[in-house]
């Protein structure tokens, strides 16, 4: 099967101030401030709603963007969802990269949890000033635990589809006793 996608061409959020988000990713993170579209009229709708859009390069190709839309009400998170469930998670190239970027965010005041082991990598957790939960990753795992975890993928996802609970297929990545 041919895949239809080539990837991922930007993910957007919305935001408080664009101008301070661009500040804030660029400072914390590095992400370069790539581009800014601005229009009173919805493209793709027509309706008559001035927003600031505006783009960061988040390496590799992949692009996150943000919206500014003071017309509309104030921003809000889905309320029934955990504020732990929806997070963008980007790479690092190292555990000193990930540790480094912890520092200066509790430096500047900013919450961060982790790192937390989760076996395939390691990450921490923090929100932008939006409101907006991120996640910074290190990838530590070995060819042979994705194997494992690639031959149990369909077993995994059809018991829960049958039980609604957590299979164990993969507790291994949480038990040092029973990991490769």
């Amino acid at each position: 099967m041919t895949m239809i996608t080539q990837g991922v061409h930007h993910v957007a959020y919305r935001c408080v101030d664009a101008k301070k988000t661009v500040e804030w990713y660029g400072h914390f993170l590095k992400m370069p401030f790539v581009l800014a579209i601005a229009e009173n009229q919805v493209p793709s709708t027509g309706a008559s709603d001035p927003y600031m859009h505006v783009f960061l390069d988040a390496g590799g190709g992949n692009v996150l963007a943000f919206f500014e839309i003071p017309s509309s009400p104030s921003m809000d998170r889905d309320r029934n969802t955990p504020k732990w469930v929806q997070h963008v998670a980007f790479k690092v190239a190292s555990m000193d990269a990930l540790l480094a970027t912890k520092a200066r965010l509790e430096a500047d005041g900013i919450e961060v949890i982790g790192p937390a082991d989760h076996a395939l990598f390691k990450s921490i957790y923090f929100f932008d000033p939006n409101g907006h939960r991120l996640e910074l990753a290190w990838d530590c795992g070995t060819p042979a635990m994705h194997q494992r975890l690639d031959e149990v993928k369909w077993l995994m996802l059809d018991e829960w589809d049958r039980t609604r609970r957590a299979p164990q297929h993969a507790a291994w990545m949480h038990d040092s006793s029973l990991a490769l």
